[in-house]
C-alpha cells in the first residue's frame, strides 16, 4: 500500500462542523484512528489536517469522521482502464491508483474493465490519478460521461479487430512450424525454416507480452504477461542457441533439440484464448447495451409558435413540449399534456401489458409508444431520467465486488510470483535428479509450468457471473444495486412486508362513511383537516369529498402514527386512529363502534373524526390487494421463508388482509419508527431479513434489513436506501430475485471450483509429477491450449445464466 513519503499534512474538507464542540468531537474521533500520526481540526478553514505514514489510513480517517455524523465531500467516479491483460493487472492498476495521495478508495473490476475511485477533490483529480495509473503501464479513459461509452466501445472494437488480425497471423505462421516440428524433423534446413516462421510470431505478434512484462518488472510486480514472456522467451532463446551451436551438445553426447513450435504455438493459443474471452466478455454486458439502445438519438420538439423541430436528444431541456408519434420511443421522462396512447413499459418494468397514458400521467425514457399519438412536457432529461438512473445503477452493480471476490483478489495478487517460484524449483529438481537430459527436460517443464498457470480464470470467475446476474435482473424489472445483496438474497429466511403499496395497490379509496345521528354538518372541517395532512389515507378522504367547500382551521398538527388535529373557533377536532381517541379520552357511540367492527372484519381501514368530547363520524377506507400478492406470498412461503406483514391498521383489518392473502404472521398498529425495531428483533433471532417497502416511512427499516427491496412506484427515498428495486411493484418479482441470487451464487462457486482445480491439477502435471510413474511429460503446446481454454470456459459458464429461467 502507498506510503506518504514526505509526511506532509493531508487536508480533509469537513461539512457540518459548525462549532468548537463539533471540532472537538472530530479531533477525538481522529485520535482513535490507528496510523494517524498527528491531527488538527481547522474550524475556520472547515478542514482537518492529518499526517499519516500509510495512504490507506486516509480512508479509515474519513470513515471515522462520517461515522460521527459529519460530512466529507468526496467525489466517486468510474473510468475505463485500458491496457489490462489479466486479473493480476487489475490488482496492479488498483494499487497504482490507491498510491495517489488524496485517493480514498480505489477498486478495479477486471470483468468490466473499470476503475471506481473515490477521491478528495482538494488534493487530487482525474488527470493525476490517470498519471499514477499510466506509471504502471496502463491508462484511463477520461472523457465526458455522455461520450465516454461511445469512445470506449470504439477503442474496444479497434482492440478486438487488432487482436483478431494478430490471432489469424499467429495461427497461420505457427501451422508450418508445428508440421515440421512434429512430423518432418529430418527435412533439410528444418531448424532455420522453423526459426523463420516462429520469429515473427514471438517477436512481432507476441511483442506486447514482452513490453508489458518489462513494465511490470520495472514496478517490481508480475502478471500473466510475465509468465507468457518468460516461457516463450526461454523456449525461443534456448532453440536459437541449439540451432546456432549444436556442437555444444554433441560434444556432451546429446542431441541439440529446438522448441520453436512450443514458443510460437503457445503465443498463438493465448492470443486465440484472449480473442474468445473478449468476445464472451462482450456478451456478458449485453444487458447494459440493450438498455442504452432504448433511448432515441433525436426527438420532435414543438416550438412556442406550434412548429415541429427535430433536435438531438442532448439539446432537450426541462419544460420542452415533445411530440410522440405511433411506434416511436419516448426520449425523456415527462408528463402527458395532450392526447393519449398505450405505452409498452416492459423494458423497464418487465411487465408485458402496455399501460394507458392520458393527461397528467408520467411517461419514461426508453418506453415505446403503441398506436396513439400524444404530446408531453419534459420533466427529467439527460442523467436525471429513470432510464439513465437504471443504467447507472446496473453499471455500478456490475462493477461492485462480491465479498468472495476480495479473497480471490488476494490469491490472484500473489499467484504469478508463486508460479515463477514453482517453475524455478521445477528446473532445479530436474537439473539435480533428471540425469543426462535433466537440463533440457527441466527447461521444458519450467516453461510448461509458466504456460499452464492461469490467474485469469480466477479473476473472471466472480465478476462475469455478477455481470450476467445483474443484467438478467434488469431485463426482468429487478434492479440490483450491488453484488453483495445479490449474493445475500439466496440466504434469506425472513421477509418483512409493508402493507400499503406493497401487498395492496397503494391507492386507498373511501368505501363508506357513517355520521353520528346522520348529522353531516362538520364535513367541511373534516375535509379542511385532511387537505393539510400528508398521509395517503387523507388523500382518499379529500377525493371522496370533491366539490365540498373548505372552511378556515387553525393550529393544524400532524401526530405521527396516529393522525392529525386542528382548531375551528374554540373547538378542537381530531382525525385519526383509535390510539388518538384514547389519548384524548374521546367517547365512541355504540352505533359507530359496531359499524367500525363490521368494516374491520372486511379488511377495511377505519379512521375516526371527532371533536374534543365524542366521535362525529367513522370512515371506511379500502386499499385493493394486488392480484399478484396472493400468488407471490404462497410462492415465498413454499420456499420456506417466513413472511411478516407490518401495518398501521387496527388488528381486525390486519387479520382480514392476512387471511385473504394467506399470510401466517402479521403485526397491526405498528408506528413507522417501530418497523426498524421489528427487523432488528428478527435479526437477533439469527434470521437473514429482507424488508420490502415503498414509502418514506419505510426507509429506516429498509436501511436496517440485510437485504432491502423497494417498490418502484413508491418514494424516491425508499429507492435510494434499498439495495434492490422492483420497478413494477409486483411481489412475484421477489421470488424471481431469490432464484436469480441462487443461480448466480451457484455459477460463482462452479467457476471458482474449476479455476482452482484447473491450476491445482495442471501445475503439478506440467512440472512432471507423472514422469517417475508413467514417463509422461506435458507438451508446452498442450499447456498453452489448456490455459486458453480455462478462461473461456469460466466466461462461457457465466453466460449460461442468461438462458436459465
Amino acid at each position: 500500500m502507498a506510503t506518504n513519503q514526505y509526511n506532509e499534512p493531508i487536508y480533509i474538507p469537513l461539512e457540518d462542523v459548525e462549532s468548537e464542540h463539533c471540532a472537538l468531537i472530530v479531533e477525538k474521533g481522529l485520535a482513535q484512528v490507528k496510523g494517524v500520526e498527528s491531527h488538527k481540526v481547522e474550524l475556520n478553514n472547515r478542514r482537518a489536517a492529518i499526517t499519516v505514514k500509510d495512504n490507506a489510513v486516509v480512508a479509515t480517517a474519513i470513515k471515522a469522521v462520517k461515522d460521527l455524523g459529519y460530512g466529507v465531500p468526496t467525489i466517486t467516479k468510474t473510468f475505463p482502464v485500458l491496457g489490462m491483460t489479466c486479473a493480476s493487472c487489475a490488482g496492479s492498476a488498483e494499487s497504482m491508483a490507491s498510491y495517489e495521495p488524496g485517493v480514498v478508495n480505489a477498486s478495479v473490476n477486471f470483468a468490466t474493465g473499470n476503475l471506481t475511485v473515490e477521491y478528495l477533490p482538494n488534493i487530487t483529480d482525474p488527470a493525476r490519478i490517470q498519471k499514477a495509473v499510466q506509471s504502471g503501464g496502463y491508462d484511463l479513459l477520461i472523457a465526458d460521461e455522455s461520450t465516454q461509452q461511445e469512445t470506449l466501445e470504439t477503442i474496444h472494437a479497434e482492440k478486438f479487430q487488432k487482436l483478431k488480425v494478430k490471432t489469424i497471423w499467429a495461427v497461420l505462421l505457427s501451422l508450418p512450424v508445428v508440421a515440421i516440428g512434429m512430423f518432418f524433423m529430418n527435412i533439410p534446413y528444418a531448424d532455420p525454416i522453423m526459426w523463420l516462421f516462429s520469429t515473427p510470431v514471438v517477436l512481432w505478434l507476441g511483442k506486447d507480452f514482452f513490453i508489458n512484462a518489462w513494465k511490470q518488472a520495472k514496478h517490481h510486480s508480475a502478471n500473466m504477461d510475465t509468465l507468457v514472456a518468460l516461457s516463450t522467451g526461454i523456449a525461443y532463446i534456448f532453440s536459437v542457441f541449439n540451432m546456432l551451436f549444436p556442437d555444444f551438445w554433441h560434444q556432451r553426447g546429446l542431441h541439440a533439440h529446438v522448441y520453436f513450435e512450443a514458443a510460437s504455438v503457445v503465443i498463438a493459443f493465448i492470443l486465440l484464448g484472449k480473442l474468445l474471452e473478449e468476445k464472451a466478455k462482450g456478451n456478458t454486458s449485453s444487458a447494459i447495451k440493450k438498455l442504452m439502445g432504448l433511448q432515441p438519438k433525436t426527438v420532435l420538439v414543438i416550438q412556442p409558435d406550434g412548429t415541429e423541430v427535430q433536435v438531438a436528444i442532448e439539446a432537450v431541456s426541462v419544460g420542452d413540449t415533445i411530440l410522440v408519434k405511433p411506434g416511436e420511443k419516448i426520449a425523456v421522462d415527462g408528463m402527458v399534456i395532450s392526447g393519449s396512447s398505450y405505452v409498452d413499459e416492459s423494458m423497464l418494468s418487465g411487465e408485458p401489458v402496455p399501460v394507458l397514458k392520458k393527461e397528467n400521467e408520467k411517461v419514461f425514457a426508453g418506453t415505446i409508444n403503441q398506436k396513439g399519438s400524444f404530446q408531453f412536457k419534459a420533466v427529467k432529461v439527460g442523467k436525471e431520467t429513470m432510464l439513465a438512473q437504471i443504467i447507472k445503477m446496473v453499471q455500478d452493480a456490475q462493477g461492485s465486488k462480491a465479498p468472495v471476490q476480495k479473497l480471490v483478489d488476494k490469491i490472484a495478487g500473489i499467484f504469478v510470483p508463486v508460479v515463477i517460484c514453482i517453475a524455478i524449483l521445477t528446473f532445479i529438481l530436474w537439473l539435480t535428479l533428471g540425469g543426462e537430459n535433466g537440463l533440457v527436460q527441466g527447461l521444458l517443464a519450467a516453461v510448461t509450468v509458466l504456460v499452464i498457470a492461469c490467474p485469469c480464470a480466477l479473476g473472471l470467475a466472480t465478476p462475469t457471473a455478477i455481470m450476467v446476474g445483474v443484467g438478467k435482473g434488469a431485463e426482468n424489472g429487478i434492479l440490483i444495486k450491488d453484488a453483495e445483496s445479490l449474493e445475500l438474497a439466496k440466504r434469506l429466511n425472513a421477509i418483512v412486508l409493508d402493507k400499503t403499496g406493497t401487498i395492496t395497490e397503494g391507492r386507498p379509496q373511501v368505501t363508506g362513511i357513517r355520521w353520528l345521528n346522520n348529522d353531516e354538518q362538520h364535513k367541511d372541517i373534516l375535509l379542511s383537516i385532511e387537505r393539510q395532512s400528508e398521509h395517503p389515507l387523507a388523500e382518499a378522504v379529500v377525493n371522496y369529498f370533491e366539490g365540498v367547500s373548505i372552511t378556515e382551521i387553525s393550529l393544524f398538527d400532524s401526530i405521527t402514527g396516529k393522525g392529525a388535529k386542528a382548531n375551528r373557533g374554540t373547538e378542537t377536532y381530531f382525525v385519526g386512529n383509535k390510539k388518538l381517541l384514547a389519548d384524548h379520552h374521546i367517547t365512541i357511540a355504540e352505533q359507530l363502534q359496531q359499524q367500525a367492527d363490521a368494516w374491520g372484519q372486511q379488511s377495511k381501514t377505519v379512521i375516526w373524526f371527532a371533536n374534543s368530547k365524542e366521535v362525529l363520524a367513522v370512515i371506511a377506507i379500502s386499499d385493493r390487494i394486488k392480484e399478484t400478492s396472493r400468488v407471490a406470498i404462497k410462492e415465498m412461503q413454499d420456499m420456506g421463508i417466513d413472511l411478516y406483514m407490518l401495518t398501521g391498521d387496527n388488528e381486525a383489518t390486519a387479520k382480514a388482509i392476512a387471511r385473504q392473502t394467506g399470510l401466517k404472521h402479521y403485526k397491526a398498529e405498528v408506528l413507522p419508527q417501530h418497523k426498524a425495531d421489528f427487523v432488528k428483533a428478527l435479526q437477533q433471532q439469527g434470521k437473514i431479513v429482507a424488508m420490502v417497502g415503498d414509502g418514506i416511512n419505510d426507509s429506516t427499516a429498509l436501511a436496517t434489513a440485510d437485504v432491502s427491496i423497494a417498490m418502484g412506484k413508491g418514494s424516491d427515498i425508499a429507492m435510494d436506501v434499498a439495495k434492490m428495486t422492483i420497478i413494477s411493484s409486483d411481489l412475484t418479482k421477489i421470488p424471481q430475485a431469490i432464484r436469480l441470487s441462487k443461480q448466480t451464487v451457484a455459477t460463482i462457486k462452479q467457476n471458482l471450483f474449476w479455476a482452482f482445480i484447473y491450476n491445482l491439477i495442471g501445475i503439478p502435471i506440467a512440472a512432471g509429477i507423472l514422469y517417475p510413474i508413467s514417463g509422461f511429460l506435458l507438451n508446452p503446446m498442450i499447456a498453452g491450449a489448456a490455459m486458453a481454454l480455462s478462461s473461456v470456459s469460466v466466461v462461457s459458464n457465466s453466460l449460461r445464466l442468461k438462458w436459465k429461467k
